[in-house]
C-alpha cells in the first residue's frame, strides 16, 4: 500500500501530521510529491494541492527537509515524485544528496523519459536512490523491456490513459495492464499500479491481477482539501481511510 500526499500542503504542520496518519494507517510505502506550477501529469485535486503548498513558499528544500523530520520518527519508504524542472533548477547532485540525507528511498520523475534518463539514473545509483520508471497500458514490449531492465525499486504502472483523479469503476484495461507487466517483470522487479485507484474494491483487484502493490494519491489529497477549515481532523480521516485500503490488500 503507497499512500501519496503533496508535501507542504496545506502547510508543513499540517502535512506532517497527515503524513503520520498514512503511516498509523498502515501505508507501507509514503510517496510525496513536488509542488510544480505545471504538473502535466496531475489531475485536479493534485494540481489544486500544488498550488496551496506553493502559495505557502513550499519549495523542494523544504519538503526534503519535511522528509527528513518523518523519516528520522519512522522506519517506512519514502519516495519522491518530482517534474524534472525543479531537479534541474536545484542541480541533479546537490537534489539527490539532500534527498538521500532526508531519508528518501525512490523517486518517481513523470515527465523525465527513460532514453533520456541515463544521467540521473546514474547520479541517482551514486547516491543510492532507487529510480522509479513509469509504464502506461500502451507502452510496447520493447520499451517495457527496457523500462524493466533500468527500474529499481519498483515499475509504477500508470493504469489508465489520463491524468490522476479518483474514479467510481476501475477500467478492465487496468487489470489488464498489470497482468501484461507483471509477465513481463518476470520478478526483476516489483510492479505498483497507480492512477484512478482510490477504493479498497480497486486495490484488491489490482492485487489479485498480479501487481505487488497499490498506489493511491488524489484519495487521500481530496481528504486533506476537504478539511482545509478544519486541519486538525484530517488525520483521523486519512488514517482510518488508509487502513481501509491496507486491510483490502492482506484480503488477496
Amino acid at each position: 500500500m503507497i499512500a501519496y500526499l503533496t508535501g507542504g500542503d496545506p502547510d508543513p504542520k499540517a502535512f506532517l501530521a497527515n503524513c503520520t496518519a498514512l503511516i498509523e494507517g498502515g501505508a507501507d510505502i509514503v510517496e510525496v510529491g513536488i509542488p510544480f506550477s505545471d504538473p502535466i501529469a496531475d489531475g485536479p485535486v493534485i494540481q489544486a494541492s500544488s498550488m496551496r503548498a506553493l502559495s505557502q513558499g513550499t519549495t523542494p528544500t523544504g519538503v526534503l527537509d519535511l522528509i527528513g523530520e518523518l523519516s528520522s520518527q519512522f522506519p517506512v519508504p519514502f519516495v519522491v515524485l518530482s517534474y524534472y524542472n525543479p531537479i534541474l533548477s536545484m542541480g541533479l547532485e546537490r537534489f539527490l544528496k539532500k534527498a538521500r540525507e532526508s531519508g528518501v528511498d525512490g523517486i518517481v520523475v513523470p515527465d523525465l523519459p527513460v532514453e533520456e534518463s541515463d544521467e540521473f539514473r546514474n547520479m541517482a545509483l551514486k547516491h543510492n536512490v532507487d529510480n522509479i520508471y513509469l509504464a502506461a497500458p500502451n507502452t510496447s514490449r520493447t520499451r517495457l523491456r527496457t523500462i524493466l531492465d533500468k527500474s529499481k525499486g519498483f515499475l509504477y504502472l500508470v493504469s489508465l490513459y489520463g491524468v490522476t483523479g479518483p474514479r467510481d469503476l476501475l477500467s478492465p484495461q487496468a487489470l489488464e495492464a498489470v497482468k501484461k507487466v507483471k509477465s513481463s517483470a518476470r520478478g526483476k522487479v516489483p510492479v505498483s499500479a497507480g492512477f484512478g485507484v482510490s477504493q479498497p474494491e480497486h486495490v484488491s483487484a489490482i492485487i489479485r491481477s498480479g501487481a505487488d502493490g497499490a498506489i493511491v494519491g488524489s484519495a487521500l489529497v481530496n481528504i486533506v482539501s476537504q478539511h482545509l477549515e478544519s486541519p486538525n481532523e484530517a488525520p483521523d480521516h486519512l488514517k482510518s481511510t488508509v487502513a481501509k485500503l491496507k486491510a483490502s490488500t492482506r484480503k488477496c
